[in-house]
């Protein structure tokens, strides 16, 4: 197995909210300043994931196409020698003539993939669509992004034609560049709850995986999703299409924050009111599972163990950011590298771990909902409309050069690891996930849960 690598990715979200989109892009600089990549390849980087977005390339009609801004800097990347993963669609809903639950989005991100692999026929790697799965849930479930639905039916169409556009964005790439590889991205999570709150969690650490089942011909009649997928608008016949004609991915890309391990627990008295879900069935408390008291967590080596046993193909931590102080940026990113490796000493084919929002990104402090011009920093602060290195760009070109990092900063604890992080008591002692049997609930969804007032935790000490 080969060294582990350090990726590195730009937040480059282009993602409509009623009639106005936040393009991360614009307001972070980058779309206007080519030497950015010269300072990302000073870092030691050699894989990118970076952004063709059909939104940008063909706003008003799929058949023009502006070439513009990715022919100034493709041809870049390839100067420094750095590799892109190119994402087509990043927690977007295409241009305006679509959106997530129509028909015509599949097709026509297949058509913006065929223009790329055309004109750029020496890429290799590819996200057609970043993270369908959050995407669909923040989307149609949660309401929070167009088309602002709280469905499981349009959870369901949305999720499935984000899935079928990449399945055919694939194909149509590959009758251009037929060795192209796919870099599926998904949020890696994991759900732990009171005893009450089992059949949620349970629900939901099997909905976690949709996005790798069907595109790697999992869901059977026999999968727990099968009834849910066909009783929410799924034919059997599009589910069979996956059985004949699936698209597994050739690395999983696995993305992963503090806040993707959720506790879940009955007594709402106990927690803020931010933490308010509802499942249709009962009201409860949806909290990041680090504030709680006794929950163990499951942390990072385990969740890429979980992936790696389940599909056995190789996995990549696509994601690292941390909204904190840049101390505790280094640590995390860190902590992070340290458990892939440690995953990797238990078998798992972990390729890279990517340091992700590498000019930082606006306003993921309330999902995107609003345009308050709230700013974390990544490697780069751009705050001034230039590049400033963090202390995290010292952490990075020692890791590319495969170094080790040796600085004050790490003789602390991060502060997810350090008993002074509870904010909260469960009501009851928690439960591990048990091996899932049967999935029988009919509307569960968590509409409010995750845009959390609260996301600003992360800066404790």
């Amino acid at each position: 197995m080969n060294q582990l690598d350090i990726w590195g990715g730009i937040e480059c979200s282009h993602c409509r909210v009623g009639d106005t989109y936040s393009d991360q892009l614009t307001r972070n600089g980058h779309w206007h300043r080519l030497d950015d990549l010269d300072a990302l390849a000073d870092l030691g980087l050699k894989t990118l994931r970076y952004p063709v977005l059909w939104e940008h390339t063909s706003p008003d009609t799929p058949d023009a196409c502006d070439w513009t801004w990715p022919d100034e800097r493709l041809p870049r990347l390839q100067e420094l020698g750095i590799n892109p993963i190119i994402g087509l669609v990043h927690h977007g809903s295409g241009p305006r003539y679509t959106a997530l639950h129509e028909d015509s989005f599949a097709t026509g991100l297949a058509q913006h993939a065929a223009n790329v692999a055309q004109r750029y026929p020496w890429l290799t790697h590819f996200t057609p669509v970043n993270e369908p799965l959050t995407t669909a849930r923040f989307s149609t479930l949660y309401g929070h992004w167009y088309p602002h639905t709280s469905c499981n039916r349009t959870f369901v169409r949305a999720l499935l034609n984000q899935l079928e556009a990449t399945r055919l964005s694939m194909k149509a790439i590959r009758e251009i560049i037929p060795k192209a590889q796919l870099v599926q991205t998904e949020d890696l999570a994991q759900v732990h709850s009171t005893p009450a709150m089992q059949y949620q969690a349970d629900f939901e650490n099997l909905r976690r995986w949709l996005t790798f089942d069907v595109l790697c011909g999992r869901v059977t009649p026999e999968h727990l999703f099968w009834g849910y997928l066909t009783e929410h608008g799924a034919s059997e016949a599009e589910l069979q299409s996956w059985l004949d004609d699936p698209c597994p991915p050739q690395v999983l890309g696995l993305n992963h924050y503090l806040t993707s391990e959720r506790f879940l627990d009955e007594a709402l008295g106990n927690y803020w009111p931010c933490h308010e879900a509802d499942n249709g069935r009962q009201r409860y408390a949806d909290v990041e599972a680090v504030r709680v008291a006794n929950v163990p967590l499951a942390g990072v080596a385990s969740l890429l163990l979980q992936a790696w046993q389940r599909y056995q193909l190789p996995v990549a931590i696509t994601e690292v950011h941390l909204n904190c102080t840049r101390e505790e940026q280094v640590r995390w990113l860190h902590y992070v590298w340290d458990e892939a490796q440690r995953a990797r000493a238990q078998g798992a084919d972990v390729r890279a771990v990517t340091v992700w929002s590498l000019f930082g990104t606006f306003d993921w402090d309330s999902l995107l909902t609003r345009q308050a011009n709230s700013y974390e920093t990544g490697v780069f602060d751009v705050r001034s409309g230039r590049l400033r290195p963090t202390l995290l760009a010292k952490l990075v070109r020692h890791l590319a050069q495969g170094q080790p990092f040796e600085h004050p900063v790490m003789q602390s604890l991060g502060w997810w690891q350090r008993p002074g992080r509870f904010d909260f008591q469960p009501s009851v002692a928690p439960t591990q996930p048990p091996v899932l049997k049967a999935v029988k609930q009919r509307k569960l969804s968590r509409p409010a849960a995750r845009l959390n007032e609260r996301e600003d935790l992360e800066y404790a000490a």
